[in-house]
């Protein structure tokens, strides 16, 4: 029996907006006159289970359950949205919302902070990843679903809300009085000079803002005297089309080919070539990537390599070529439905081919990758100064280098500490010196001033923690993870304590993909000369 996918991010990916309606409906009608027949069938089916089911059912659970069943016959990436995953789509893409700016998840019956946003209310007045809300309104929140939560803390700007926490450490509920405000959804989450001359930007995700978050981003650090850029794309999952032509367009000339896709549809057949000469074209890059690269960004690293602007170094991205149209319907649902592939400037079709229940596909990110993979000779491409590139299969790295998780890449007991969260799970222990945003005091809490040191100790307290969690160590195991260990120890306080910008910079000086990048850069500047001697050219 077929599953029905989640909504992974992979599945926002590369996004575009369209009007339907008549359009849509009457195309399909116009191709295939037995769809009355089928709508009597569907009709009958869902009247029969309405009217004769065992138990009393939800007609529309039952509806969008169909919906998604149909849409899993097509391909991995098609997708139902009902009106709450809509809204949260649209939401992630527009990059903005009203309310305290907490994403929450319930955890064992208690609504929990799973992020906290920068510069959000929640964040100005100390709410921290892992608290959990007890009291919203004055009404105790134990067991409400997340959705009754995210009701009662959204609502107008400048209006307020009571909240009471549970923390670790803290004897008492703490208490809150936030008030709503626009929150930002940044996509770009950290942007910082790591020398004199060299430059970072991370670009996490894709929204309707981020060309301008990436323009804002490099003017304040060619200010600061950047000569090179490392760009950092890895883990992102893609976003809406327009935007990764506009991020691109940033370092390429004017009239350079972007990407273009090819579909079905009408207007689905489009070339996509820079507007304007780009105001960073000559400075040299270094893009990292990883395996959950995917869409828009693999577009963003495509026309950057097929057209020697940029040295890619990481792992193979996701390999994901298939452009998304989304529909709103009818009740405030919407339809995320393939209308074509794109192709990146040398002509490569990056979508990896899928299996028929799309299992091994979309647990590409599980597999660890053969950088002397084989190629089909029928796959070969030139970028424009002639470099060998090849179709089928993600965008792959000028210079592969392992590291999938943070740039590390660690055994399989460090991935599982990983994605259950140990590291954020410890970073709760903690307080940052001179935060006085909650002021009560707390038991069992450690403070730490910014550059704090992650000894052997508290590589030990970890462990004990681990221990105490229900974690089987083995020791050989936990020694190879030691510096991954370490690394995200440091990385996830900084985080929690002090802000993206400085757990990114702190990490990236021991990011073994990043340290091997930042040794790359005569290529990236050979690349540069090359692109810019092919540019005088034309």
């Amino acid at each position: 029996m077929r599953r029905y996918r989640p909504v992974p991010a992979v599945l926002f990916a590369v996004s575009v907006c369209a009007l339907v309606g008549g359009l849509l409906g009457g195309r399909v009608l116009a191709t295939d006159e037995r769809v009355p027949e089928h709508y009597k069938t569907f009709s009958a089916a869902l009247a029969a289970i309405e009217a004769s089911y065992v138990s009393e059912v939800d007609s529309d659970r039952l509806i969008y359950g169909a919906v998604r069943g149909m849409l899993a016959t097509l391909d991995p990436h098609s997708s139902f949205f009902d009106p709450r995953e809509y809204a949260q789509m649209r939401e992630r893409q527009e990059g903005r919302y009203y309310g305290i700016g907490v994403s929450i998840q319930s955890v064992a019956g208690y609504i929990t902070a799973a992020n906290v946003f920068e510069d959000s209310p929640a964040y100005k007045v100390g709410i921290r990843r892992g608290d959990q809300f007890a009291r919203i309104s004055g009404e105790d929140a134990q067991g409400w679903s997340t959705e009754q939560a995210m009701v009662r803390l959204r609502g107008a700007k400048g209006t307020a809300v009571q909240i009471e926490v549970r923390r670790r450490g803290y004897e008492e509920l703490i208490p809150f009085e936030l008030i709503r405000d626009e929150v930002q959804i940044r996509t770009v989450q950290s942007y910082f000079m790591i020398d004199n001359e060299t430059g970072y930007v991370h670009l996490k995700d894709f929204g309707e803002n981020s060309s301008r978050e990436v323009e804002s981003a490099l003017s304040e650090l060619r200010s600061q005297g950047m000569r090179r850029l490392l760009f950092d794309v890895r883990g992102n999952p893609g976003g809406p089309l327009d935007q990764a032509i506009k991020v691109s367009n940033q370092f390429l000339p004017r009239r350079q080919m972007i990407v273009y896709t090819r579909g079905r549809v009408s207007n689905s057949d489009q070339d996509y070539r820079s507007q304007e000469q780009g105001d960073y074209i000559d400075i040299p890059m270094v893009v990292l990537t990883n395996r959950s690269s995917a869409s828009a960004s693999e577009i963003v690293a495509g026309a950057l390599q097929d057209h020697d602007r940029a040295y890619i170094v990481g792992e193979t991205t996701f390999g994901k070529a298939l452009v998304q149209s989304v529909y709103r319907i009818s009740g405030g649902a919407g339809l995320a439905l393939t209308t074509a592939h794109y192709y990146t400037p040398s002509g490569r079709l990056i979508q990896r081919p899928w299996d028929s229940s799309f299992d091994e596909y979309l647990s590409y990110g599980l597999q660890d990758q053969d950088e002397n993979q084989l190629h089909d000779p029928d796959d070969l491409k030139r970028t424009q100064g002639g470099r060998p590139v090849y179709s089928g299969g993600g965008i792959e790295p000028d210079r592969h280098v392992a590291g999938p998780v943070e740039g590390f890449n660690p055994t399989s007991f460090g991935r599982l500490l990983y994605s259950r969260g140990a590291f954020e799970n410890y970073a709760v222990k903690f307080m940052a010196e001179g935060d006085t945003r909650v002021g009560q005091e707390s038991v069992g809490r450690t403070r730490v001033a910014r550059d704090f040191a992650v000894d052997d100790a508290m590589v030990a307290d970890f462990k004990e923690q681990l221990r105490n969690d229900g974690f089987q160590i083995d020791e050989e195991t936990f020694a190879q993870d030691r510096e991954f260990v370490r690394a995200m120890i440091g990385f996830r306080i900084d985080e929690v304590l002090f802000n993206m910008t400085e757990a990114r910079r702190r990490l990236i000086s021991v990011d073994p993909q990043a340290q091997i990048a930042l040794g790359l850069f005569g290529e990236a500047e050979k690349l540069a000369a090359l692109s810019s001697g092919q540019n005088q050219a034309n």
